[in-house]
């Protein structure tokens, strides 16, 4: 056996580690070899991309070499379609609506659960070293300490010798601030791909912009290609080769509009390509050996973290969710069985909403829990790219068909789609007769799920924000599980006929608890006109409630449902609002209600929003206030 898989003799300091460590068991023997990790990710990547699994996809040769000599997943994914988020959940191996990390770039970082470090600290403590280069991006705090070296010249080279290393590398060749790239590029910076060659999702208009837009960053796909065959050439030149486990996959679903932050498959979908080492072989089941070979079972980023523990031999987390994919006990008979993955989108900077998916074999459950917001409710950095504002502005003109506008109407409470014959989720079965017993019973798993894992996101952000956490929001979601579940049963008053709604929507618009009443107010808002017979209460609380967040659903639901102008209401909540969180919410709104309503808003002359100043403290909330103010003030 190769010299560098022996390993040394740990550390004392290693030792006392393990020693103290209690939340996952030690490794096998330091005798015994171990295998390295590698994850090599691009940024904002969607399979679709790839030829390896789409016709008209980038070639990637490096990638396709690992996959002549390992195994391609056909269905992988992200819990979450946003960076960090998506980046939380690999880190943690928990999901992020367990963990109060759940919205894109929090507020403040989120402390994790005791005992239970990122899985990278796990594995430093049995004896890896742990590199990253260079990317974190966590909704959590304490991060550097959690690696041996983080930066962008962090290598797995730093270890001592003989002892196994896990490394991440990221490349942002393939971001979506990559097409944040100026009319004139069209003209000026022609694209290796031929847009003319393009076929487009029926989702997006057949223009000129948007097949430049999706050949431009296949291109970016052959760069990102060099990048990772130059990290596999160090591999092969320090001999190791055969003794690493690669993983590339992409961080989330794609970077064309109406992808990234949405839970539809082009969100959430990632290439997954697992180069299985010649030298361990012996830790993969029967079938997944095989080089070449294709996988059809579903894994999502949950279990991730517990296939890297499985692979180093180190005791998994009973509290992870997720289940190790790669094992000698597991066939890929027995992982071509897996067919579940769950999905979430909650806050992406200033855009706000809730939605949940449940992906089940073929099918797609998709659940809207603020079914009034279109997926195209402005957001500052989406519509920075070309595409994104070339789409809106001929849907304002009346140029799309029913397909390409959906984007931009709202939703219905449920989405089911048949992704076998529907791949890009246009046609909703919800109310198809002959798919109600797949409804019924995708609904009902998504609810255990949540009973099982309790969500956070149905507690206003900015109330979360500021509740006081003894430990961290993961014992405080375990802690109010009970609440959280009876929100969800009145966010799921939705689903139900109006007329059986109502009383309980009645009893709950009752209530002494806030989060209640601005649940049922979001529900009743959902049903439209139907509940204007809940007006004369909304305009009750809009002005006794001592809850700015029941205050500003009772605005949105007042404009919505009983046609009233929200401009002076909104100010004077804006300027009664004690939090930072408290005003991005209201801005989401007022967003909202410009785009539905036709309403533009007018600065108060005594409200001076600055420009956001880079690296201060509080530059990125004021970088969401400063953009939503310039959007709802304009025309």
């Amino acid at each position: 056996m190769p010299h560098k898989l022996l390993l040394c003799a740990l550390t004392s300091t290693l030792l006392s580690g393990l020693s103290t460590f209690s939340t996952a068991g030690t490794s096998t023997p330091p005798e015994i070899a171990r295998p390295n990790i590698v994850w090599l990710v691009t940024e904002d990547n969607s399979k679709h991309y790839l030829k390896l699994y789409d016709h008209q996809g980038a070639s990637m040769p490096a990638v396709e070499e690992l996959a002549e000599d390992g195994l391609v997943f056909t269905n992988a994914f992200s819990n979450s379609p946003v960076c960090s988020t998506a980046r939380t959940t690999l880190a943690t191996g928990l999901y992020t609506t367990t963990t109060g990390t759940m919205n894109h770039r929090g507020y403040t970082k989120a402390e994790l659960p005791d005992g239970l470090p990122p899985f990278s600290e796990l594995l430093r403590r049995a004896g890896y070293y742990t590199s990253n280069n260079v990317k974190t991006d966590y909704n959590f705090s304490r991060t550097e300490e959690w690696w041996d070296e983080l930066s962008n010249q962090a290598h797995w080279r730093g270890r001592a010798e003989g002892q196994p290393f896990f490394h991440m590398q990221t490349f942002g060749i393939t971001h979506e601030g990559k097409l944040h790239f100026k009319p004139a590029a069209l003209e000026n910076s022609p694209t290796t791909h031929a847009p003319e060659d393009i076929e487009l999702a029926p989702i997006y208009p057949d223009t000129p912009l948007f097949r430049y837009t999706h050949a431009r960053t296949l291109d970016n796909h052959l760069k990102a290609d060099r990048m990772i065959a130059g990290v596999l050439e160090q591999l092969k030149q320090d001999g190791e080769l055969e003794n690493t486990f690669i993983f590339y996959f992409g961080d989330h679903g794609g970077v064309l509009p109406g992808s990234k932050g949405y839970v539809y498959e082009r969100g959430l979908s990632v290439p997954l390509v697992i180069r299985i080492p010649e030298n361990f072989k012996h830790l993969v089941g029967k079938g997944l050996e095989q080089e070449g070979t294709r996988v059809n079972g579903l894994v999502s980023f949950i279990d991730f973290a517990p296939t890297a523990l499985q692979l180093a031999s180190i005791e998994i987390p009973d509290a992870y969710p997720g289940k190790a994919f790669l094992s000698a006990n597991a066939s890929l008979e027995q992982l071509n069985l897996r067919d579940e993955a769950y999905g979430q989108a909650d806050r992406f900077d200033e855009k706000s909403d809730l939605v949940r998916s449940l992906r089940k074999g073929n099918l797609k459950y998709i659940r809207n829990y603020q079914p009034y917001y279109p997926d195209g409710l402005e957001n500052f950095y989406r519509y920075k790219q070309e595409a994104y504002k070339e789409w809106r502005a001929l849907f304002h003109a009346g140029e799309l068909n029913a397909q390409q506008a959906a984007f931009f109407k709202p939703k219905q409470s449920e989405a089911l789609y048949d992704l076998e014959v529907d791949p890009y989720e246009t046609n909703n079965l919800a109310q198809h007769p002959d798919y109600q017993p797949q409804l019924l019973a995708m609904r009902a798993q998504l609810r255990a799920h949540q009973v099982t894992y309790p969500d956070l996101g149905f507690i206003p952000e900015s109330h979360l924000v500021q509740t006081e956490i003894e430990s961290s929001l993961y014992a405080y979601g375990r802690t109010h599980s009970a609440h959280i579940q009876e929100l969800i049963d009145i966010a799921d008053l939705q689903l139900l006929p109006f007329e059986q709604a109502m009383p309980k929507l009645k009893a709950a618009l009752e209530q002494d608890d806030a989060n209640k009443v601005y649940r049922a107010l979001v529900s009743a808002t959902s049903f439209g006109k139907q509940a204007a017979v809940f007006t004369t209460k909304a305009r009750e609380l809009l002005v006794k409630s001592n809850s700015i967040q029941v205050q500003s659903r009772a605005m949105e639901f007042l404009t919505l449902v009983a046609n009233d102008n929200p401009i002076t209401t909104f100010n004077a909540l804006y300027g009664n609002a004690k939090h930072d969180m408290e005003k991005v919410e209201l801005l989401n709104i007022a967003a909202l209600l410009k785009e539905q309503r036709g309403f533009i808003f007018e600065q108060p002359s005594d409200l001076n929003i600055l420009p956001p100043v880079k690296g201060t403290p509080s530059a990125k909330v004021d970088t969401w206030l400063y953009n939503r103010w310039q959007y709802i003030t304009q025309q």
